[in-house]
């Protein structure tokens, strides 16, 4: 466990150890009022927890969170345990970091908030000391002691009261919702791989799978405005989503087992050339592989999907094309422009919900988001 900054303060040991915290039969119904929550454990099961209501201290905010939505990494710690070999389910851990609330009491110290504010929770906190390299430099995102709310073994913001250090709040304006709120966080992973890509007006686009990840990548692309934008996805009915999601899309369907070149072919054919920037929202190999054969010479592969630990890649293309392929690690100073976009109307994240449960529903809630016959983008807890 990190320790520095804020690992103390945000323990799982001090929810876990608690007296009150208790697992709910399945079936009960939980008093109106209590601190439930959704949590996975080793065994991946999925269910919910009563644990006790914080108190704020000095430079914290108690939020009433509103609305959460389900993100894949959440499914993907309740169903494997684990992602990669750094963050491993070993407990009870909550579920939860794409989230927006009310401030509902305020700590010591505390004067940009009062009771009654609506914030977007940003849910990585990193130490922000000054002897922290990466968090000197405004890339906290690298942070080693970052808390990081629902990475194991920090409990995440799928929870009626949530405790967040103030300076790591956001400020939502009168015309968004406390969904459009929680839909920021995944807008600012999009937001940060355009920026990181480097995507310039006018840039024809690859974006590789059309998920939660690929959908507002495609909204962001557009809004920077990248023509044509290419999309790809195994599944029709993603792909006729993306389509009314922005209707001037390109959609390509990728059959499974189609060779890598054999894919690249119909992206080019669909954009009229290959692409200046691809970016691959599945992590899966042979789709990195498409992407890369795709690219024009010069181009840009960048890469936010997160796949196996290691992977081949098509190295003698890559250099004898030129193609620069660079990746990411979640994201940094992206609230505030996310938030400007969709408050501006360059972004519309309404359309990617399509379930919305209540938290006593959140069992529920995890197991559509978990399965794919269930047609699921984005499902949201709402409290």
């Amino acid at each position: 466990m990190p320790d520095g900054g804020y690992a103390d303060t945000y323990s799982p040991r001090k929810v876990l150890d608690d007296p009150s915290f208790r697992v709910l039969a399945s079936g009960e119904v939980p008093a109106p009022d209590a601190n439930i929550a959704a949590f996975y454990n080793p065994n991946h099961e999925i269910h919910l927890v009563e644990k006790p209501r914080p108190t704020p201290g000095p430079g914290q905010v108690l939020v009433h969170v509103r609305s959460t939505g389900i993100c894949g990494s959440d499914v993907h710690f309740w169903k494997h345990g684990r992602v990669g070999d750094s963050m491993v389910v070993t407990d009870e851990c909550g579920s939860g970091h794409e989230s927006a609330g009310e401030v509902i009491e305020i700590g010591e110290g505390v004067t940009q908030w009062k009771v009654g504010d609506r914030v977007a929770i940003e849910a990585g906190v990193p130490c922000s000391k000054s002897s922290c390299d990466h968090c000197r430099v405004g890339r906290y995102n690298a942070c080693p002691d970052v808390v990081f709310f629902s990475t194991p073994p920090f409990h995440g913001t799928l929870t009626r009261y949530h405790l967040h250090p103030a300076e790591w709040l956001h400020r939502l304006p009168d015309s968004l919702s406390f969904e459009e709120g929680s839909l920021c966080e995944p807008l600012a992973v999009a937001l940060a791989g355009i920026e990181r890509a480097g995507l310039r007006l006018g840039d024809s686009t690859l974006i590789c799978g059309a998920g939660p990840i690929g959908l507002v990548s495609l909204l962001s692309a557009r809004a920077a405005g990248a023509e044509p934008i290419v999309i790809t996805d195994l599944f029709q009915s993603r792909l006729d989503f993306a389509k009314k999601l922005v209707p001037g899309v390109r959609t390509v369907l990728v059959e499974r087992g189609l060779a890598p070149k054999d894919a690249a072919q119909k992206i080019k054919d669909a954009a009229d050339g290959p692409v200046k920037v691809a970016i691959e929202c599945s992590g899966v190999e042979s789709s990195v592989h498409t992407a890369v054969h795709a690219a024009q010479f010069g181009g840009k592969v960048f890469i936010i999907g997160v796949g196996k630990n290691e992977q081949v890649f098509p190295f003698m293309h890559l250099s004898a094309n030129e193609i620069d392929v660079s990746f990411q690690y979640r994201y940094a100073n992206q609230y505030p422009k996310a938030i400007r976009l969709v408050a501006g109307g360059l972004i519309n994240l309404k359309p990617l919900v399509t379930h919305r449960f209540k938290l006593e529903e959140a069992v529920s809630a995890f197991h559509v988001a978990a399965d794919p016959s269930q047609g699921a983008i984005k499902v949201q807890i709402q409290d």
